[in-house]
């Protein structure tokens, strides 16, 4: 089918200039004037389809269109455009019918390319089409973007499908099996699937770990009145010419290294206090000075990723909010584009930097010459500058008019580039060697370590923050006395200090961050959603700032690591970024890549053979990296055999101090609804949400089984009806009920109450199981409506209920003191609009960072969630109602708010379309898609020229 060419009329009537989001919509329109009508598509406006109910009727019976992706005609996509999707469509369709030309504006990057060619492709232009593309919103970059379009690039949007075909065909064949043989509705993913593996697998090393002691000595010395300072504490490093052991000396199961053995000396409590006390009357005398220059040169401006970590580790912030407050400043023209892995400064950015160095801070900060930053990242696309405020010249934070935490993330982005156009920080470093000899005839030698900072370069404007608390910054100084070789010592105070070793941290935010970008897996711009993803599905929870594994997790990578092993290898997933690299070159076929990593090596052949082929080579992208074919995904989502549900999700309790299995035979187990553990004899009890795995000890085990669910203990009998009262644990907590008779009526229910957070199961009193039992309490009638109004406990807290209306109570024992006056008062509370009258929020938290718009915390339908009244997000199974900070629900807030809006359910009923025609020319790469709510990419696109009838409509650059 020949191409479409591109229309030659001129540019008559305004220019429409569409670009993603409506609030750099805004930005932008004030930057053209008139002429432009800029609009926007809000995000994608078209994708796969999102469930059996977006595909068109003519599809529904093709075997491929539960993946929305015809593996077996080119992996051609079934692109549709969602209900919801339609009056933006629409919307501008009209604007284009009397527009003189259309001008792409989304993102510069794969995602932004791809959008663009939706649009293209689903708009059809009759006038000239301009790719315009920017990566700073200021006056100047969007005349200069006007002024120099260029045309879609095809090799970065063939990328970006295939990124999103290959996600689709993971997810959509990996989750069912998940499905069947873990727990409903969990999901799998190339990049999310790993960094779960990561998180698991450092909590499996925490499990694995064994502490182990060791001892040193410190001592404080006194150089004399004459030093400044006089006083300097030094630590035991030898004894008798062997290095004392330190906690990198031993290994996690709590043994010296095999390397260690022979040249350490393990002191343990009592050879070091033995020790301490023969150094008691000992003189000591310095051995030796060593004094080196010290130099810190300025870190890199940020990308992406070094912009969230220094986001977490300085401000708290998340990953998703980060992203969603630089979003912000981005499309407010305050900062480029904040997705990017470049570290390069535009000549103009230098400048600009180099000038406000001059001024905040003096020439005597300035080097002579600009400095250069190259990336190390990977594939690193250039095209991008790194994060930095944007213009020509930068606004100080207090110019920028920003509040908040857009303040706050602005002023770090500032400082950064700033700091990066400093002189190096310079100085000196010290080693002080001190040593003594014991009454017992021992050599002890001591030593301390200083650094003086002399000049402070660009430590005056930015220092690095850092994830151990423990390890000092670049700007941290610690002076020692000015001794020569030879002084003499006086010891104030020696201590023997017994020390333990630590198991592995467990990844925050910011560690895993730079774990994926160190090992190459995902890109910067994913990294958020990723981590929002993981957590959304309850894979990780977050305990502080550290990341936990559910034993959700464990069950989950467990069946990855047994039966798509390759597909959670971290060489593997890094691979496949590299092929997705090579795409978006130009240096690699898309169809030819999926085929392999769907049908297994051989492409074609795979395919011809059911997708069992083992033959053909390796580029490295389906390999195992050992040199020998994969068999590609359909082949492992057909041939998995038997597996054993019970057995993946099983996991033995290991006893702490043999390092191995229990003899106890308790293990613990992932259910439908929940981890619980079993011992061998069948009793069963749930495990606490909030206990990460590696705190499951065969001791902590054997105290929930003391007390499972169903165990009760009898309390007394009910003064009013003589049944008997017990009090019981059950999967929602513990509670008090009345033991029916045996021969009650089937349909009859004993009385239950709640324990009150205050109470203990152990401790639970019979009158206060009574008093609980005395709830619902009514207060009276309403003196208005006359309606019963009751006080009543519920899952999310006590509060007061009258019809359908209800508000919600400050404590639980308000629901025995609470009056009827002070309830109709709580009534009198104003509603909010809607189908159903407004509780009164659980909490008020303060104002949104980002929005300024209160934040309360309500119950909902699905539980309790926090909103600023534009968004609304639910509080996770680790966060409770009570304790959850103003920080988190903002972390959470901002989550929803990355992700965007749900997508609506399209209506059964699909209007029929005419199928597009296929290319003649290739009929295995034909891409067909119904036309109006589907899309082709021809086989066209896939010959050398690449270009399609919709990219041919892009005008060359005028």
């Amino acid at each position: 089918m020949p191409a479409k060419k591109a229309s030659t009329s001129t540019e008559d009537g305004h220019r429409l200039v569409i670009v993603e989001s409506p609030a750099k919509a805004k930005t932008i329109a004030g930057y053209l004037g008139r002429g432009y009508v800029v609009e926007s598509s809000v995000g994608h406006i078209r994708d796969l389809p999102g469930g059996a109910a977006e595909v068109p009727a003519k599809y529904k019976k093709e075997p491929w269109a539960r993946l929305g992706v015809n593996v077996d005609e080119g992996f051609a996509p079934l692109y549709v455009v969602p209900r919801d999707k339609k009056p933006t469509l629409k919307r501008l369709k009209d604007l284009m019918s009397d527009a003189g030309a259309v001008y792409l504006a989304t993102d510069e990057d794969r995602e932004g390319e791809a959008i663009a060619w939706h649009l293209l492709d689903e708009l059809k232009p009759t006038v000239p089409v301009h790719r315009m593309v920017f990566h700073e919103i200021t006056r100047e970059a969007i005349t200069q973007a006007v002024s120099n379009p260029r045309q879609i690039n095809d090799h970065l949007v063939d990328a970006q499908e295939t990124r999103r075909i290959l996600d689709r065909l993971y997810g959509y064949e990996v989750s069912p099996v998940l499905w069947k043989k873990v727990m409903p509705k969990l999901s799998a993913g190339r990049v999310q699937s790993v960094a779960t593996r990561m998180v698991v697998d450092r909590e499996r090393e925490r499990i694995a770990f064994r502490t182990a002691g060791y001892w040193d000595i410190v001592a404080e010395l006194d150089a004399g009145e004459s030093k400044d300072p006089r006083a300097v504490t030094v630590r035991l490093v030898n004894l008798d010419g062997r290095r004392v052991a330190q906690g990198r000396d031993f290994a996690s199961d709590g043994n010296l290294r095999e390397a260690s053995r022979d040249v350490v000396v393990h002191l343990d409590r009592a050879r070091a206090q033995a020790l301490q006390g023969a150094l008691g009357d000992s003189t000591f005398t310095v051995r030796g000075v060593e004094s080196k220059p010290y130099r810190r040169s300025p870190y890199a401006p940020f990308r992406t990723t070094t912009m969230q970590q220094e986001a977490a580790r300085k401000l708290g912030f998340g990953a998703a909010r980060t992203m969603s407050l630089a979003q912000r400043l981005y499309e407010n023209g305050h900062i480029t584009y904040m997705r990017t892995d470049s570290v390069t400064l535009s000549e103009t950015a230098v400048s600009a930097a180099r000038t406000q160095v001059r001024q905040l801070f003096g020439q005597d900060y300035l080097p002579d010459k600009p400095r250069v930053y190259q990336s190390k990242v990977k594939n690193a696309q250039e095209a991008h500058e790194a994060i930095r405020p944007s213009g020509d010249r930068f606004r100080t934070p207090a110019e920028t008019g920003l509040r908040g935490d857009e303040f706050r993330l602005y002023e770090l982005i500032w400082m950064r580039t700033v700091a990066s156009q400093m002189r190096d920080a310079e100085g000196r470093s010290v080693t002080l060697r001190v040593g003594a000899r014991a009454a017992t005839g021992e050599d002890a030698e001591f030593t301390a370590s200083g650094k003086v900072i002399t000049f402070h370069g660009f430590l005056k404007a930015y220092v690095e923050g850092v994830d151990d608390a423990s390890t000092e910054t670049d700007s941290a100084e610690r002076r020692l006395p000015d001794v020569v070789e030879g002084d003499q010592l006086a010891a104030t105070r020696l201590e023997a200090a017994g020390h333990e070793t630590k198991p592995p941290a467990r990844y925050t935010e910011a560690t895993l961050v730079r774990e994926l970008e160190e090992r190459e897996i995902g890109r910067p711009s994913t990294y958020a959603t990723i981590l929002g993803t993981i957590l959304g599905r309850g894979y990780i929870y977050k305990k502080g700032q550290a990341l936990v594994p559910t034993w959700v997790a464990f069950a989950v990578v467990r069946l990855l690591e047994q039966h798509f092993a390759h597909l959670v290898d971290y060489n593997f997933t890094a691979s496949m970024e590299d092929a997705l690299d090579e795409i978006a070159r130009g240096g690699s076929n898309m169809e030819t890549w999926l085929a392999r990593f769907y049908f297994g090596d051989g492409g074609d052949a795979a395919r011809a053979n059911g997708g069992t082929a083992n033959g053909g080579t390796s580029n490295g992208h389906g390999s195992n990296g050992h040199g020998h074919a994969e068999e590609g995904l359909k082949y492992l989502v057909t041939e998995l055999g038997e597996i054993d549900a019970r057995e993946i999700s099983t996991f033995p309790i290991l006893d702490r101090d043999g390092g191995s299995e229990s003899d106890s035979g308790i293990v613990v187990r992932v259910g439908r609804y929940g981890p619980y553990v079993e011992d061998p004899d069948g009793n069963r009890a749930n495990v606490p949400d909030d206990l990460p795995p590696d705190e499951l000890t065969v001791e902590r085990a054997k105290e929930l089984l003391s007390q499972p669910a169903g165990v009760e203990r009898e309390l007394g009998v009910h003064p009013d009806n003589g049944l008997p009262i017990v009090a019981k644990a059950g999967r929602y907590g513990p509670y008090v009920t009345e033991v029916l008779p045996e021969d009650a009526p089937k349909n009859a229910k004993p009385h239950t109450a709640s324990l009150f957070k205050s109470m203990n199961l152990d401790t639970v009193t019979f009158d206060e199981a009574v008093r609980l039992l005395s709830l619902p309490r009514s207060l009276g009638a309403d003196p208005d409506g006359g309606e019963e109004i009751v006080a009543l406990n519920g899952r999310y807290g006590p509060y007061v209920k009258k019809g359908t209306d209800s508000r919600s109570l400050g404590s639980e024992e308000e629901l025995f003191t609470v009056t009827l006056d002070a309830a109709v008062e709580l009534f009198k509370q104003p509603k909010a609009r809607g189908r159903r009258a407004a509780t009164a929020p659980l909490r008020e938290l303060g104002d949104d960072p980002e929005t300024g718009n209160p934040v309360v915390v309500k119950d909902g339908r699905f539980g309790p969630y926090v909103t600023d009244g534009e968004t609304n997000a639910t509080l996770r199974k680790d966060d409770d109602v009570e304790s959850i900070t103003l920080d988190r629900a903002a972390d959470l807030l901002a989550e929803k708010r990355a992700k965007g809006p749900a997508p609506k359910r399209t209506a059964k009923k699909t209007t029929k379309k005419a199928a597009a025609k296929k290319s003649p020319a290739k009929k295995a790469a034909s891409k067909t898609t119904a036309k109006a709510t589907t899309a082709t990419k021809t086989a066209a696109k896939k010959t050398t020229g690449k270009k399609t009838a919709a990219k041919k409509a892009t005008a060359k650059k005028s």
